[in-house]
């Protein structure tokens, strides 16, 4: 449970350097390729010394186009939505609605051909009540269509993050371990960053080297190190099914933490009234969802 938290006080970087990024005038599209771009030497040298580099390569070279695809619908969509939310909603308000994640996953069940889990979902209704008080309590002073790219883009990512991820277990779950597949949907989603960098190179001209080094530090921090921590904490506990739920919900800190970083980098206020009570459904949501599926024997193979 501790290297849980740990993770998720880690992937909170990624929503609080954002927000710096945003405000220090960076595009978002900078934002979010730089990170894959700055993660890719990182992890051809962890790969590299795993010995492992072959095994990814073969793997590309065997299904160019489902990597292309994969890569991109994870990868891509998924972190481009986020930087492109962050332009119109607060970290914590990103964070909170980016947990409806946990709800993507089963209700993608008929594209691998399982049935969705709908008695597990219906305590995750918890977690939607929150992010809907949580939009509410920022939707007075937005316009329709900033509200909606505030919300829009992060429901895109956490129905593709999901998506592209399962596909990749189900086709190379056996063949390929965690940082094998990361570093190879990182190398099938460069085409996609390719090309939106060249737009945003077109609108802004090149990043500014503040942005390069945030970018960095979501890569190193959030790329590497958060994912390292998560999938080692499920791993110490992956044949204890309760205690793999307690890890799985400690990803809801993650909302705790950017609240608690933005306002301690960025002097932001901490949410009151509906956005707090928001907040406290999403992480209770999150954490009654992952102990359920113990009970219904749903919690996933990691």
């Amino acid at each position: 449970i501790i290297i849980g938290i740990l993770a998720a006080m880690f992937f909170a970087v990624t929503f609080i350097l954002n927000q710096s990024m945003q405000g220090s005038g960076g595009h978002w599209i900078y934002s979010a390729a730089l990170r894959f771009y700055l993660m890719l030497p990182l992890l051809v040298v962890i790969v590299a010394y795993r010995r492992r580099l072959g095994r990814v390569w073969s793997a590309l070279r065997e299904a160019p186009y489902f990597w292309l695809t994969y890569g991109t619908i994870g990868f891509g969509i998924f972190y481009s939505g986020i930087c492109l939310a962050a332009d119109y909603s607060p970290g914590w308000l990103i964070a909170g609605t980016w947990q409806v994640t946990i709800l993507a996953g089963p209700l993608l069940a008929p594209l691998f051909k399982q049935t969705i889990p709908w008695a597990s979902l219906r305590y995750s209704l918890l977690i939607v009540a929150g992010v809907c008080l949580m939009q509410l309590s920022v939707a007075e002073g937005l316009s329709i269509s900033a509200l909606l790219l505030g919300v829009l883009p992060v429901i895109c990512a956490a129905i593709a993050y999901p998506l592209g991820n399962r596909k990749m277990m189900e086709r190379y779950g056996d063949e390929l371990d965690v940082f094998d597949r990361i570093l190879g949907m990182t190398v099938a989603s460069l085409p996609f960053w390719l090309v939106l960098s060249a737009i945003a190179y077109v609108q802004v001209g090149l990043p500014s080297a503040g942005q390069v080094g945030q970018s960095g530090l979501v890569a190193l921090f959030s790329g590497v190190i958060a994912t390292s921590l998560f999938f080692y904490a499920t791993t110490l506990v992956r044949t204890e099914p309760v205690r793999l739920a307690a890890v799985e919900a400690t990803q809801s800190f993650e909302i705790l933490f950017t609240v608690l970083g933005e306002m301690l980098f960025l002097h932001a206020v901490f949410p009151t009234g509906l956005a707090l009570f928001g907040m406290l459904l999403v992480m209770l949501g999150m954490t009654i969802h992952s102990l359920k599926q113990v009970q219904s024997k749903e919690v996933p193979d990691i």
